[in-house]
């Protein structure tokens, strides 16, 4: 992982500068157990599928990716230059745990696995991204998704 002083001074300046939203506590809510939850992942990867619109820079919109996806299909459009790749070219599960998470459905330690993903680009500013983010929790909760996997890149 890079750090922040090691990032060139424009893009360092950018990151400085980025606002990050407070967040009040959420209560906590029961839900049922793990063994009965299904379950989605939200990542910050910038994923599209190869034939989809690329994220750019600022972007504030998110890309669906479909539970049965091959994951050769997947292309990161991450903006960031300082972005280290690597990691997801050699297993997409780095960013995307997608083979983990069938794996866990089918020795039953999760419910099931939701029907459709979602892909945010990260290095955005993340108030706007609440019109998204809402739209994104009533597409969760069409699929009936009662716990989602986040994996912030």
């Amino acid at each position: 992982m890079v750090r922040l002083a090691d990032v060139p001074t424009p893009d360092r300046t950018f990151l400085e500068n980025m606002p990050i939203p407070e967040i009040e506590d959420a209560p906590c809510v029961a839900g049922p157990p793990l063994k009965e939850r299904r379950v989605a992942i939200v990542t910050t990867a910038g994923l599209t599928a190869r034939e989809d619109a690329r994220f750019a820079m600022g972007s504030s919109d998110y890309r669906v990716i479909p539970a049965d996806v091959d994951a050769n299909r997947l292309v990161m459009s991450h903006a960031s230059i300082n972005y280290d790749r690597s990691g997801f070219q050699r297993d997409v599960n780095v960013v995307f745990p997608i083979d983990r998470l069938r794996e866990l459905a089918d020795d039953g330690v999760i419910g099931s696995v939701a029907n459709f993903h979602y892909s945010f680009m990260g290095a955005t500013d993340a108030a706007t991204l609440e019109p998204a983010a809402a739209q994104l929790a009533g597409l969760l909760k069409k699929d009936a998704v009662d716990a989602v996997l986040l994996t912030p890149v």
